[in-house]
C-alpha cells in the first residue's frame, strides 16, 4: 500500500496501552529485554520460513508471514537513553527520538547506529487562528512536556489528566509551534537539525485538521524547509 516507503517503528511501550491485557508492566530493563526478543522474532518472521522460538519472554511455535513483501520494512526505535540507544545501534535500521538531543545520536552511533538514518519526532499544531491552534495542543497534547521517562509509566487517561493539571496554554505555545508561520515550525526543527536528525516527523495535532496542514505543508512550509536548511 505505501510502495515500499512503510518503515516500522518500535519502543519499550506504554503502560497507559499494555496493563490493560493483564501482564503487568515490568520494569524498563525487562521491557528492553522483551524489545529485544521481540525485534529478533520479527525479524525471522520477514526473512520467510516457519520460524519457532522458545525464549526468556516469547514462545513462538512454527510462525510463519505467507505474504511477504520484497523487501522487509526497515524497523526503527525509539530512543530515550544510553540502553534504548544500544539496543537501537544493535538492532535496528533507524533510531528515532522525540528529542532533539545530540547525546542520543553520539550513543546510538557508539552502539553500532552510525551511517544509519535518524528521525526526530516533533508535535506541531497548525490552525491560521493561532488561538485555536494554541488550544487544540493544550487539550490533546499537553502531557507532550512531561518527557518518555513520565508518560511511559502513566497508567490512565486521568494519571495523565492529574500530571497535566498545571500545564498553561502559555506552557504549550512554548514548546509547541502554533499557528501558521512557517518560520515558527523551521526554528522548532532547526534544533533536530543542529543535533544531527537527517529526518523530521512532524506530527499535526488534531485528527480532523490533517487535510488543511497537509496542504499548507506543500504550499508554505515546506518551501520554507527546504530553503533553511538546503
Amino acid at each position: 500500500l505505501s510502495e515500499g516507503r512503510f518503515r516500522l517503528g518500535l519502543g519499550a511501550g506504554e503502560n497507559l496501552n499494555e496493563h490493560v491485557v493483564g501482564g503487568g508492566w515490568p520494569p524498563v530493563d525487562v521491557r528492553h529485554e522483551m524489545l529485544e526478543e521481540s525485534v529478533r522474532i520479527i525479524r525471522a518472521l520477514f526473512e520467510g520460513g516457519h520460524v519457532t522460538h522458545h525464549g526468556q519472554h516469547y514462545d513462538v511455535e512454527s510462525a510463519r508471514l505467507w505474504d511477504l513483501p520484497e523487501q522487509a520494512p526497515p524497523i526503527g526505535i525509539a530512543v530515550s537513553g544510553d540502553q534504548s540507544c544500544q539496543l537501537a545501534g544493535q538492532l535496528a535500521d533507524l533510531v528515532i527520538a522525540t528529542e532533539p538531543k545530540a547525546g542520543l545520536l553520539e550513543a546510538f552511533d557508539r552502539h553500532g547506529g552510525s551511517g544509519k538514518p535518524r528521525v526526530g519526532q516533533l508535535p506541531v499544531s497548525y490552525d491560521p487562528d493561532r488561538d485555536t491552534a494554541i488550544e487544540r495542543a493544550h487539550s490533546q497534547f499537553r502531557w507532550f512536556g512531561l518527557g518518555w521517562k513520565v508518560n511511559a509509566e502513566l497508567p490512565h487517561p486521568d494519571s495523565f489528566e492529574a500530571a497535566t493539571q498545571f500545564v498553561t496554554e502559555d506552557d504549550v505555545a512554548s514548546s509547541i509551534p502554533c499557528g501558521d508561520d512557517p518560520d515558527a515550525f523551521v526554528e522548532a526543527v532547526r534544533p533536530y537539525a543542529e543535533a544531527g536528525f537527517g529526518e523530521v516527523a512532524l506530527v499535526q495535532i488534531g485528527g480532523d485538521t490533517q487535510p488543511e496542514f497537509l496542504d499548507w505543508s506543500a504550499k508554505t512550509l515546506l518551501p520554507a524547509l527546504r530553503e533553511a536548511f538546503a
